[in-house]
């Protein structure tokens, strides 16, 4: 991609099987450090064909991914082993006592009406892509909640509640260490800006020290990153794409 691209130079696309190795290289650090079924979980985001989106450039359809987006339901792919490793590894890390009861919820009783909302992009990515993106995953899981072949599939997308698993710099001052739920934002950097809206409009979030080194920048060297948990709502979407939309779509 070269320096200063604009959104007219990209093209979304439905995830397929060619993406396999673009997808993983984008959700490479998905956990952290940690040994997992991530090919397994490529399958899954890739098999499901109604919902979510690879962005690639105009110009060449295979010069490689620049983000992937899509929203699994829990439930439905619960007893997938890539699934089964992210539950673990979620309640493993999460040391917040105020919200370990709620995340436990939400992959048992609550698992059929929860979407794992998965978002990755390169760096560089034009930002002004970003109400596209979202507004196009809202309204193909939207669609699809109608417009499945059998109920069970358009139940799976009839989504409550998305769970997010992002990254954050949290200031190495703050008490991260006491189960604090990460909302203290002066201590906060978000390095995706849509993860600081789904922060404000949260039920509940909790953050973790991740393993896996970082470029870091003078900008942060006084900071640490962070994996950043949040369980959102549904009906706060249209809160969350109207704000991202305020913020990178000229009036």
């Amino acid at each position: 991609m070269h320096q200063g691209a604009s959104r007219a130079d990209f093209v979304f696309f439905d995830p397929k099987s060619d993406d396999f190795h673009g997808v993983k290289m984008l959700l490479q650090n998905y956990l952290d450090n940690k040994q997992w079924d991530l090919s397994g979980f490529v399958d899954l985001i890739l098999g499901q064909s109604t919902v979510g989106t690879v962005v690639k450039k105009e110009d060449d359809e295979d010069d490689g991914l620049f983000s992937v987006v899509t929203a699994l339901n829990l439930g439905r792919y619960k007893d997938h082993k890539c699934i089964m490793e992210i539950r673990e590894f979620l309640i493993e890390v999460c040391q917040d006592r105020n919200v370990i009861d709620d995340l436990r919820l939400l992959w048992t009783e609550q698992a059929h009406d929860v979407g794992l909302l998965v978002s990755q992009r390169v760096t560089n990515l034009p930002l002004q892509l970003l109400p596209l993106l979202y507004s196009a995953l809202f309204y193909e899981v939207l669609l699809a909640a109608e417009d499945e072949p059998t109920e069970e599939l358009r139940k799976a997308l009839c989504f409550k509640s998305y769970l997010i698993v992002s990254k954050i710099y949290k200031h190495k001052n703050a008490d991260y260490e006491k189960g604090e739920s990460c909302q203290n934002e002066e201590f906060i950097i978000y390095i995706k800006p849509e993860d600081e809206i789904f922060h404000k409009l949260c039920l509940w979030s909790f953050c973790f020290p991740l393993h896996s080194e970082d470029v870091t920048t003078h900008e942060v060297s006084d900071y640490r990153l962070m994996g950043l948990v949040m369980a959102v709502e549904a009906h706060k979407i249209s809160s969350f794409l109207e704000e991202l939309h305020s913020l990178f779509v000229e009036s």
